[in-house]
């Protein structure tokens, strides 16, 4: 195990005792991202370094952009906790876990992230995409692999800037205009064919053609990452526009 920051970005290494081998020597292929959900980053850091919590992430970014590192890249950081993206279950062994200080969403909603944070959130992002082959698609948010558990990094994070930055997928989100909608309850075809194209996207799901409450966290969690205008649960024409965009613009394996 690395005895210092597998980044020049990191200002501090504060090993985190919660990690262990990859499996199998997983390479990572995947960065995801969280929010911390607390009231301070040294709160956070304590949190991510103590053995007793049974949980860390590779690199800690503080509202003021310091970068800390806990766990060396080539380790297996515990961060995603149950959860599963395109077949995968083992997240954290394919993964590097990035948690951003926020205090998270309240009653108020989810704040912005401040902008000393993003530029870091950048920086940070394109020097381990530069060291590691992770497709723009599996750079991804918490919600993402856990849509019935986690809600982080939220609908205020900008994955637009991301991607301008080069930085992960992203399309123009369809216009929010009138049109069919599918919600809890309904049935039929039009369900299996958005289940469907929710797991070609990699969203972890079952194809039964009922619209039930976890495909409603599904959905939620599509919508917090890439159509945050309006996020409901409610699978509505922009909605299903933006899915096709993606999947239309997805890049090929290996690419």
């Amino acid at each position: 195990m690395s005895a210092a920051p597998d980044s020049p970005l990191a200002r501090l290494w504060c090993p985190s005792p919660n990690c262990e081998p990859r499996h199998d020597g997983r390479k990572p292929d995947m960065l995801l991202l969280h929010y911390t959900g607390m009231e301070s980053a040294e709160a956070a850091l304590d949190r991510l370094t103590d053995a007793e919590s049974k949980v860390s992430a590779h690199y800690l970014i503080d509202e003021a952009g310091r970068i800390t590192q806990m766990v060396a890249e080539e380790m297996r950081a515990w961060h995603a906790g149950q959860s599963s993206w395109a077949g995968e279950t083992d997240i954290n062994s394919c993964s590097i876990g990035i948690e951003i200080h926020h205090i998270g969403h309240t009653e108020a909603g989810l704040e912005p992230f401040p902008e000393a944070q993003m530029q870091a959130v950048e920086a940070l992002c394109r020097d381990i995409l530069s060291r590691h082959a992770i497709p723009p698609q599996r750079v991804l948010a918490h919600s993402d692999v856990a849509p019935a558990r986690k809600q982080d990094p939220g609908e205020s994070f900008d994955w637009q800037r991301l991607h301008a930055a080069g930085i992960g997928h992203w399309v123009t989100p369809a216009p929010i205009e009138p049109g069919r909608t599918l919600s809890v309850g309904d049935e039929g075809e039009a369900i299996e064919a958005l289940q469907q194209a929710l797991a070609r996207y990699g969203y972890g799901l079952e194809i039964t053609g009922t619209y039930g409450r976890g495909m409603e966290n599904v959905v939620t969690a599509f919508q917090r990452h890439f159509r945050p205008a309006q996020v409901d649960g409610i699978a509505d024409l922009s909605t299903r526009l933006t899915l096709d965009a993606l999947l239309a613009a997805l890049q090929p394996a290996g690419a």
